[in-house]
């Protein structure tokens, strides 16, 4: 019998496969805390339990987590992780410092089918959706890195805020996306609060009601235009998302759920940066619970984008900011890892140095 991915699991479903083979159902929890709450990486760590039930629960369930296959650290201190999955596929997840805790910036998808423009992910084209275990055996590995074991109430976290932000659209992989969070913020477990949890959608916006009544996420939207003509030429998904529709959801969500949506803009060099750009863009958001992150385009090879001057974007910022909003400009992290907002795309290099710096973790 093929065995079951333990990081694909909720508690529910543990305690079903459990039952199967007739384990208490305390037990459940027991070896919840033991994975997700101390970090242990195999069955014979978890002293919890008899041998004969280590054995039991090891003959159908695994522990496997997902393979390092390289780490670039930048600068600036952020790391790309580029993991091989099982079936030879690679996806890539970002480890950002934010003062005294860390960020990560997961994938959902092997790739990308929206095709964005300014995006080298969605460039190198899609493959398949993520599982519930690949999305969460993400940040599993950041807390490996980190040591961050075992998790605790009274210290802060290390990694605090996870961004679905990595490689892929999470709302075309909405139902393992909404079980990996639930997975990554049980209490019993890794008690990520889903308010430091942020979901970025290019607007599928049929999927924004679900998500918001399963989670209590942050939502974040990617619109990079203020009108149709561009944004279709910038992001093909707009033809069939299309920008009034995807406005007036996102309103409806600020009115449903009290909370402010974040709206990212990318600013690509004589395309979208103008002053009218500007104000066209506080035409479209008049009335709209919301912030702004603008971000400066993150240049990557065949794009044929460049990235604005830092004067373009101060002028690109004072239209925003004197019409009320709250605007925040966004210099990407780890560039020159091509770890930025846009860049990934699951490159394999030669991580012999990281190896060695990571051996520790190497040998897991």
């Amino acid at each position: 019998m093929e065995k079951v991915n333990f990081y694909d699991l909720d508690i529910s479903d543990l305690e079903n496969v459990l039952s199967s083979i007739r384990v208490e159902r305390y037990r459940t929890k027991q070896l919840w805390v033991d994975v997700y709450r101390n970090g242990k990486k195999s069955f014979d760590e978890i002293s919890t339990l008899s041998n004969i039930l280590r054995d039991n629960i090891s003959g159908i369930i695994s522990l496997k987590r997902l393979q390092v296959v390289d780490i670039k650290e930048s600068d600036d201190g952020t790391q790309k992780i580029l993991i091989m999955l099982d079936d030879g596929n690679f996806i890539e997840s970002v480890l950002i410092p934010r003062g005294e805790y860390y960020a990560i910036c997961v994938s959902s998808q092997v790739g990308c089918a929206m095709g964005c423009k300014f995006c080298c992910t969605g460039y190198h084209g899609f493959e398949r959706n993520l599982t519930v275990g690949e999305i969460v055996g993400q940040y599993m590995i950041a807390k490996d890195l980190l040591c961050d074991w075992p998790v605790s109430k009274t210290l802060p976290k290390k990694v605090k805020n996870v961004v679905f932000m990595g490689m892929g659209e999470p709302l075309l992989n909405c139902e393992n996306v909404i079980k990996a969070i639930k997975v990554l913020s049980n209490d019993s477990g890794l008690g990520v609060s889903q308010h430091r949890v942020t979901v970025s959608t290019c607007g599928i916006f049929n999927k924004i009601k679900c998500v918001s009544e399963c989670l209590n996420v942050n939502l974040a939207i990617s619109l990079h235009a203020a009108n149709d003509v561009l944004r279709s030429k910038l992001m093909p998904i707009n033809r069939k998302y299309p920008l009034d529709k995807l406005l007036s959801t996102c309103k409806e969500y600020c009115k449903n759920s009290g909370k402010i949506i974040t709206f990212e803009y990318m600013l690509i060099n004589d395309i979208n940066d103008s002053i009218n750009d500007a104000k066209e863009l506080v035409k479209v958001l008049t009335g709209m619970r919301c912030k702004i992150n603008l971000i400066a385009f993150n240049e990557w090879e065949k794009s044929g984008f460049t990235t604005p001057q830092k004067e373009k974007i101060k002028e690109f910022e004072n239209v925003l900011k004197k019409k009320g909003y709250n605007v925040f400009v966004r210099y990407s992290s780890g560039k020159d890892i091509n770890a930025a907002c846009g860049q990934l795309k699951a490159k394999v290099y030669n991580g012999t140095l990281y190896r060695q710096k990571y051996k520790q973790f190497y040998s897991m």
